[in-house]
């Protein structure tokens, strides 16, 4: 029986071939395929964030089609076929983890064992020449989890606020640089100021430990969740939101909230 990965690889070929395959598969390149992979990635995600294990083995599948997909357009320009991309990556857990397949001693805490990944990576990108501090953080990530990637590699060679407090400060500083160019009506300096706050947001998140992604995607859903509640008790008087005002739906807000509480919390 093929093994399925085998099989995947076999489809790809199959979609791939200019005589006899799918036109759109065979028109793709890199460029026109990397937004298809960062949204299976998302979905990915989705699928944990609302704990659906059936969706989630349906989207890993997708997302695992996209490395098959790139494999292939790779192994047809003669750079890689998909199995030098598992052997580098078997190759990197292991350099990576001297803990487990070396005789270096685990670390205590996972904590402490991460800040040694960290140190590893950093000698990694010596060898391949990449001298800047921040080389090799990806240009194509989510901007706040780059922006949060990017203070945390400055923070490691000291370049980082000692604590949360001077973070705040920075942040009142942010804010009311904002308000000045908003009142002066410049919108290009205003989108430069929010840009510098929402940075000063997303390197707190990281002082705090908190994937600023994560923070806002939960934020999201709470927004999702506390207006559906808002058009559930609107639609039993026969009303949408457009036939309500600021001051009705702010109330049902509130209720919302109130809502959610468990008892305890109540």
């Amino acid at each position: 029986m093929t093994h399925p990965v085998d099989r995947l690889k076999e489809i790809m070929v199959r979609l791939r071939d200019p005589n006899g395959g799918c036109p759109w598969d065979v028109e793709q390149t890199f460029q026109t395929i990397a937004p298809y992979t960062i949204e299976e990635a998302y979905e990915v995600a989705d699928a944990i964030e609302r704990n659906d294990m059936d969706e989630l083995r349906v989207e890993l599948g997708d997302l695992l089609f996209q490395v098959v997909f790139h494999s292939r357009m790779a192994e047809e320009a003669g750079h890689f076929k998909l199995e030098d991309v598992a052997e580098a990556m078997a190759d990197k857990l292991v350099r990576r983890h001297p803990h487990v397949f070396g005789d270096e001693a685990a670390k205590d805490t996972g904590s402490a064992q991460k800040a040694r990944w960290e140190d590893i990576k950093a000698a990694e990108r010596v060898a391949k020449a990449q001298t800047g501090v921040l080389d090799d953080v990806p240009v194509g990530l989510p901007a706040l989890t780059r922006a949060a990637k990017l203070t945390k590699r400055a923070g490691r060679v000291g370049f980082d606020w000692p604590s949360v407090d001077e973070v705040f400060d920075k942040m009142a500083e942010e804010v009311e640089e904002l308000r000045v160019e908003i009142k002066a009506g410049d919108k290009e300096k205003a989108k430069e100021e929010l840009g510098d706050l929402l940075f000063v947001m997303a390197n707190l998140a990281r002082k705090l430990e908190i994937e600023p992604e994560d923070a806002l995607r939960g934020a999201n859903a709470k927004f999702v969740r506390r207006f559906e509640f808002i058009e559930a008790e609107l639609k039993k008087d026969g009303r949408t939101p457009e036939q309500s005002d600021l001051a009705e739906m702010d109330a049902l807000w509130d209720a919302a909230k109130i809502a959610e509480k468990t008892p305890e919390q109540a």
